[in-house]
């Protein structure tokens, strides 16, 4: 071999070995020192890309979950103080309900609007004030906020509340009024023909109601009745998901006292002239025209040249009590009582509709004219007085007075809704669809204190889909929470495997550079040594 001392080619190569093991074996330290195996874009360029990827979007799920709290926190403060405002409407809902009861004097039911007033006050309060950090969250202009809960962009979920004040918290109501109608003299029909003619009052084919485009009036060739109505309303599976319910009450208050129903005039041209009569009162109660029950008055006769009069049923408190008895034995919730000023009441339990035929058979014996009065004005609300008058009826003979009374109707929504109506104006009224707030309740009466009733359900309705909805979205972003909890641990795995540093191989390859290194310093000394040789060449 040639030997040289200019230069000497093993330890210079043994050198840069050194060198080589000793910039590994630091590398090696520094990751084990640090934890990262990639220390620069030099060590793995495509895997510091990835990895820094991987960081960003473990990044911003730890700031989507940090959002998401954000969220639930706000709208844990919504829920409670919702939950607040419900509490509210329940005590006002209970106050309503105690003042339509009748066993209530005027100071009570004054004290008790003044009760519901306060908490009217108090909702008002709390919708207005309820806030986040400043945000206002139950006024109603808390509408299609976004929390975005993602990595990426339009990964967000929308919250909208609507209002909880008591400005805006109620009912939309639709009310019908009853009708009434009465038989003029001149008609001699039973009841069924009667009420087919009269067209406001009976449902012919065509005619409808319909809220929100669903008809809800009922069978065509039916008497209109609110109490049909409101059952086809309530068990309407549609309308009922849309809030709109409905109620329907029919209480018939006679205009006139009670004085006598029936009352017949006779005034005969020979000594044996004379008319015998009884009066068959036949109640309907519903959409049918069948009758449900019977009174039959005793006869009673007149006779001679002179004027004579006859009376039928005579005393109020006797019809009372065959009304409501025939009517119990027939299983008709109608019931029959008196007012302070004498005047005959029909209330039916479910608003039905109430008619009543007075029949009237007439016998008349010889030359005689007659006059017979049924005074209807004393039966039922809206009814007018029927006379009859006869000149020489020497035969038997049938006279019918009719009457009917349509139930109050009233429709509750939510929400706005439509109603259209085509025919059946026996319901005046139930066209309009009003807004009823909380401020509008009144319970000073019977009949403001029942719509009260209906406002505050609508309006514990309202709120308690306001909350559930506020705790869907509370689910719906905690699931999301979890999800992404999930998949940043997971994420931050992935990055952790390019990243990072695997100390049991890191420190095995630190171990190998530390006996490359010890090897090639050894090595580098008998390097150092070779010119040395020549000396021994030269002696």
């Amino acid at each position: 071999m040639a030997v040289r001392i200019n230069f000497n080619e093993a330890a210079a190569k043994t050198h840069t070995a050194l060198i080589q093991n000793e910039r590994l074996m630091n590398k090696s330290l520094l990751r084990l020192s640090t934890g990262y195996r990639i220390l620069s874009a030099a060590d793995d360029s495509a895997g510091l890309f990835i990895a820094d990827m991987l960081g960003t979007v473990a990044a911003a799920l730890d700031q989507g979950n940090a959002n998401i709290q954000t969220g639930i926190s706000a709208l844990q403060i919504a829920e409670t103080n919702a939950g607040q405002i419900y509490t509210k409407l329940q005590e006002i809902y209970i106050r309503a309900q105690r003042a339509a009861n009748d066993i209530n004097d005027p100071n009570a039911r004054n004290a008790l609007q003044s009760e519901i007033n306060n908490f009217i006050d108090a909702i008002q309060k709390i919708a207005t004030d309820t806030e986040y950090n400043g945000i206002k969250l139950l006024d109603g202009t808390f509408s299609s906020k976004y929390i975005h809960y993602g990595a990426r962009r339009n990964q967000r979920v929308t919250i909208s509340i609507s209002s909880l004040k008591a400005t805006d918290l109620g009912a939309y109501t639709a009310t019908g009024t009853g009708q009434s109608t009465s038989v003029t003299a001149s008609t001699t029909d039973a009841f069924s023909a009667w009420i087919d003619d009269q067209s406001n009052y009976w449902i012919a084919a065509g005619e409808y109601l319909q809220v929100n485009g669903i008809a809800v009036q009922g069978d065509s060739s039916k008497i209109v009745d609110a109490s049909v109505i409101a059952n086809n309303i309530n068990n309407n599976d549609t309308l009922v998901a849309q809030g709109i319910e409905a109620t329907a009450t029919n209480t018939s208050t006679a205009d006139t006292a009670f004085d006598k129903i029936g009352e017949i005039t006779i005034k005969g041209s020979a000594t044996d002239s004379s008319a015998t009569v009884n009066l068959v009162l036949n109640f309907y109660v519903g959409s049918d025209t069948t009758v449900d029950f019977s009174l039959t008055s005793t006869n009673v006769t007149v006779s001679g040249t002179n004027t004579s009069t006859g009376s039928l049923f005579n005393d109020i408190d006797d019809l009372i009590s065959e009304i409501n008895t025939a009517a119990s034995k027939a299983g008709v919730e109608i019931t029959a009582t008196e007012s302070d000023d004498g005047k005959l009441i029909l209330t039916t339990t479910n608003g039905e509709t109430i008619g009543i035929e007075a029949k009237l058979n007439v016998t008349v014996s010889n030359t005689a004219s007659i006059t017979a009065v049924i005074n209807l004005d004393q039966l039922i609300e809206g009814a007018s007085s029927v006379t009859y008058s006869n000149t020489n009826l020497t035969s038997s003979a049938t006279r019918y007075a009719h009457a009917v009374k349509v139930g109050d109707l009233t429709i509750g929504g939510i929400d706005n809704f439509t109603v259209s109506n085509n025919g059946l104006d026996a319901l005046s009224g139930i066209d309009s669809v009003n807004r009823q707030s909380l401020y509008s309740i009144d319970v000073t009466s019977n009949t403001g204190a029942e719509l009260a009733i209906m406002i505050a359900t609508k309006a514990l309705q309202k709120v308690d889909t306001i909350r559930a909805d506020i705790g869907a979205t509370m689910n719906n972003l905690q699931a999301i929470y979890d999800a992404q909890k999930s998949a940043y641990d997971n994420t931050k795995e992935a990055e952790s495997v390019i990243r990072n540093t695997d100390y049991a191989k890191e420190m095995s390859e630190f171990t190998s550079y530390q006996i490359r290194m010890q090897s090639t310093i050894a090595m580098l000394a008998q390097a150092n040594t070779l010119p040395q040789l020549v000396l021994q060449l030269m002696r």
